[in-house]
């Protein structure tokens, strides 16, 4: 019993179109191509009134960045640990624990910089 027919051949054949829809449709392509670059490239962007606004800003959605990766570090250095500590191995603990101290220092980075500048 065959189910798939692999001797069958089947034959594409292009759908037939004027010269006068290829043109058509070439100038409405182009017409959709430019609006949607015309529309993406004219977007406005407001500048707020004070630079340091905008550095205290962006310095802290950098830090709550670093602070999200430091947590899902924090988060396989436990899951590390208890796997080392069910499994009896003392390498897969010991980098447990550098990965859970290591989460620590990346969570706790931003208060680590500005206790030592002051």
């Amino acid at each position: 019993m065959n189910i798939f027919h692999k001797t069958q051949k089947k034959e594409t054949r292009r759908l037939p179109m004027t010269g006068k829809v290829k043109k058509g449709f070439r100038y409405y392509c182009m017409a959709v191509l430019s609006l949607t670059a015309i529309f993406a490239m004219s977007t406005t962007a407001f500048a707020a009134g004070d630079p340091l606004t905008v550095v205290n800003n962006l310095s802290d959605f950098i830090f709550g960045f670093i602070r999200a990766i430091g947590l899902i570090l924090l988060g396989f250095g436990i899951v590390q640990v208890g796997l080392s500590l069910k499994s009896h191995d003392p390498s897969q603990r010991a980098n447990g624990f550098l990965t859970l101290a290591g989460g620590i220092i990346i969570v706790f980075a931003k208060e680590i910089l500005t206790l030592i500048t002051g």
